[in-house]
């Protein structure tokens, strides 16, 4: 899925962009603020993340334009923390609004939150915009087809829905497919704390998603390395 980063800082940014690629979103921005409206609207995407301190037009009222023209999520993402600063971004529009410096799986998961939210209820969107956020949210891979919305998995006209566990580790498998993904890793990547995780938790998920791509079809579809980790 997309998601649109209007932000002047260039630091700033890059890390915003570096960290949602990570997670296995699209990116793209702009240093044309004075058109940066114009430039969200033609890109299309499922999420525009917007700062309050711009040149030439603050995150106001880009947020008012935006919304004049598209029910697109927005986020409000500045380093203004002040009461009337979130109020005002939510009164014009803004689906939400956190405050630099952001913690990252806070923001990851609001802005997963709101695109859930927003493809569930697609308010405002023709069935043809619907349809196309839906391609959007899907990956595919050796015959699998992954609903990262709907937390399903498909092959040949069967599907099974999935835990957020679940969807969470084949989503990171799929996205890294060829390679092999350590224990470790998956841990991290689910459980991101400091306090311990138990590695029979881990086996535990996999025995489902296991079970679950069995009845689907696909029964080697998950691939263990003895001493490294999976891969798809």
């Amino acid at each position: 899925m997309k998601i649109y980063v209007v932000e002047d800082e260039v630091p700033m940014r890059s890390e915003l962009m570096v960290l949602l690629k990570k997670y296995g979103y699209t990116c793209e921005s702009s240093d044309d603020f004075e058109h940066i409206t114009d430039s969200i609207i033609k890109a299309e995407p499922a999420l525009v993340l917007v700062d309050i301190n711009l040149p030439f037009q603050d995150g106001f009222v880009i947020c008012r334009e935006i919304r004049r023209r598209s029910d697109v999520p927005i986020i409000v993402l500045t380093s203004r923390n002040t009461d009337f600063d979130e109020l005002l971004s939510l009164n014009i529009g803004a689906d939400d609004f956190i405050s630099k410096p952001y913690n990252a799986q806070v923001l990851l998961a609001r802005i997963q939150r709101i695109l859930k939210r927003t493809y569930d209820v697609a308010p405002g969107f023709s069935s043809s915009r619907s349809e196309s956020r839906n391609q959007a949210c899907t990956i595919f891979h050796k015959g699998l087809t992954v609903n990262l919305f709907k937390a399903t998995m498909s092959c040949n006209d069967m599907e099974v829905e999935l835990t957020k566990n679940e969807l969470g580790i084949l989503r990171l498998l799929v996205l890294n497919k060829g390679n092999v993904i350590p224990r470790d890793a998956i841990i991290d990547e689910l459980w991101q704390s400091e306090e311990f995780i138990d590695e029979n938790t881990l086996n535990v998920n996999i025995v489902r998603l296991r079970k679950k791509l069995a009845e689907i079809g696909l029964e080697d579809y998950l691939e263990t390395k003895r001493g490294l980790g999976y891969r798809v």
